[in-house]
């Protein structure tokens, strides 16, 4: 379990950054948190010449909120900041629920909500959130930059479509809309320290009359290679009153979506099953809370 050896740096700007990346190359790779990236120095299953530690730079940290416009978080933010961010708490609630179940307490002190979604792992907990709410990325490099939707950065199992010089920097949530409410919950065989076996977030809109649902995005995690945004349910339930007949056709069809496989935390069936199971709950939840905004 010894690291390879490598040279290690650590900009304390932004340009200096990407011009490390820029220049290294393929043979660099970024340390935010670390908490993923050096469990894998340490099986050999990457062996980077370059080590290039963000954790200095200040324009890849910090949340900042403007009513009307919404959030930006920096990428180098701490799933802990984001964990106790009251802002994250009041407007981006299934974030801040899933920012609270990420590993252990000393995990979330050092884990970044960017390495989060750059690890890429079909089971991670942000990211399923922050697909649910919209969330945009911002991917720089010494050449510009360019923004796209989360679901459109992660492409598979640890694959992203960051390309050689460049690096995520942060994250825009759009501001809730109004009589919104999101909702987030993970199944895993204990409470702490584990990887979710299924995580799902919902996001609900309702019209005025406080019963049509006016919008709707329900996504899960770790049934499938990357966040998976539910087509159907929206289909379901878009335009309609809520109704426990027209949920409970609604988890049926969620779980009809999921393309989970069997591995030591589950098996393919258990986690359909399980997917219906959080569908009734969050839709449930979602719908109970965006009443009274």
């Amino acid at each position: 379990m010894y690291l390879n050896h490598f040279e290690y740096y650590a900009p304390r700007t932004a340009g200096e950054a990407f011009e490390l990346v820029g220049r290294l190359g393929d043979q660099a790779k970024v340390l935010a948190g670390g908490t993923d990236l050096m469990l894998i120095l340490k099986e050999k299953l990457i062996k980077p010449q370059y080590l290039i530690d963000i954790n200095g730079v200040k324009e890849f940290q910090g949340i900042a909120y403007a009513a009307g416009k919404g959030a930006v978080i920096g990428a180098a933010t701490k799933i802990s900041e984001v964990e106790h961010s009251a802002i994250i708490r009041d407007k981006y609630f299934a974030l801040y629920q899933a920012a609270g179940e990420l590993g252990s307490v000393q995990v979330r002190a050092m884990a970044t909500i960017g390495g989060n979604s750059c690890h890429a792992s079909p089971a991670a907990e942000t990211p399923t959130p922050l697909v649910t709410l919209r969330a945009r990325v911002v991917i720089k490099s010494a050449a510009g930059e360019r923004q796209l939707p989360l679901e459109d950065f992660i492409l598979g199992n640890r694959k992203t479509v960051l390309g050689v010089g460049e690096i995520l920097t942060g994250f825009i949530l759009p501001e809730p809309a109004p009589r919104s409410a999101s909702r987030y919950a993970y199944i895993g065989l204990r409470n702490a320290m584990e990887i979710d076996a299924v995580n799902m977030a919902v996001n609900l809109v309702l019209e005025d009359d406080g019963r049509t649902i006016k919008d709707l995005r329900l996504v899960m995690g770790s049934v499938a290679p990357r966040p998976l945004i539910s087509a159907e349910v929206p289909a379901i339930l878009v335009g309609q009153e809520f109704g426990s007949e027209l949920v409970g056709k609604a988890a049926a069809a969620a779980a009809g979506e999921a393309r989970p496989i069997s591995d030591i935390r589950a098996s393919a069936e258990y986690r359909r099953e399980m997917v219906a199971v959080l569908a009734r709950r969050l839709l449930q939840e979602a719908f109970d809370a965006a009443r009274e905004v």
